[in-house]
């Protein structure tokens, strides 16, 4: 499967090479595909991955995954172009300076991205767990739970089998207004690592009798 990664940096860089490293052509879309920091990652992932302009790198993905910083989301889905009928994961989280999210309480930065992606098949994914733990979601016999959600039955079923391929147990939180849910879930991990300073080897799990 083509798997095109927007935004190179920890969460993008970290799935984008582990997915090269289970046979999928990976490529990221950057500004500066001949960049220093662009070729160290393309070494460090190997297996063939390839960078090349945003624009370009959509343009033939069948997943596409969004792995921005929340302040450059909207200019780089505008960069990127037409992703009508493609599967876009989000991993983007819409945070305040305040500690908070930074959208309106009756939607999500998920739902925000599925109307800046016009057509698009958006999957919430990827963004209530640190770079860490997509590394190696095991946690000694366990797993962690990647939730995720979205309104189109067949884009959740891809993205929760690419989510496994990661050795992720997956967690269907329902449809894409649920984002408000996941990236609630996100705050709680960063105020857990950072202000109660129990560090970024943490995750969590869904438990059912």
């Amino acid at each position: 499967m083509r798997v095109d990664v927007i935004g190179a940096v920890k969460v993008g860089g970290t799935l984008g090479r582990r997915w090269a490293q289970a046979g999928h052509q990976v490529v990221y879309g950057v500004r500066n595909p001949a960049g220093e920091k662009v070729l160290a990652l393309l070494e460090s992932a190997g297996h063939g991955a390839e960078a090349t302009d945003l624009r370009s790198a959509a343009a033939q993905a069948e997943v596409v995954v969004l792995a921005t910083p929340w302040g450059v989301t909207e200019s780089a889905l505008r960069a990127v172009g037409d992703l009508r009928g493609k599967i876009v994961i989000d991993c983007t989280n819409p945070l305040a300076a305040d500690g908070g999210t930074g959208v309106p309480a009756e939607t999500s930065g998920g739902e925000m991205v599925a109307g800046w992606a016009v057509g698009a098949r958006v999957v919430k994914a990827f963004n209530s767990t640190g770079r860490k733990t997509m590394e190696d979601p095991r946690y000694g016999p366990d797993r962690s739970t990647m939730f995720l959600c979205g309104d189109d039955a067949e884009a959740k079923q891809v993205v929760g089998a690419l989510s496994e391929e990661l050795g992720f147990e997956v967690g269907d939180a329902g449809p894409l207004s649920a984002a408000r849910h996941l990236e609630a879930l996100a705050l709680l991990w960063i105020h857990l690592v950072y202000r109660q300073g129990m560090g970024p080897d943490i995750a969590f799990r869904l438990l059912k009798k």
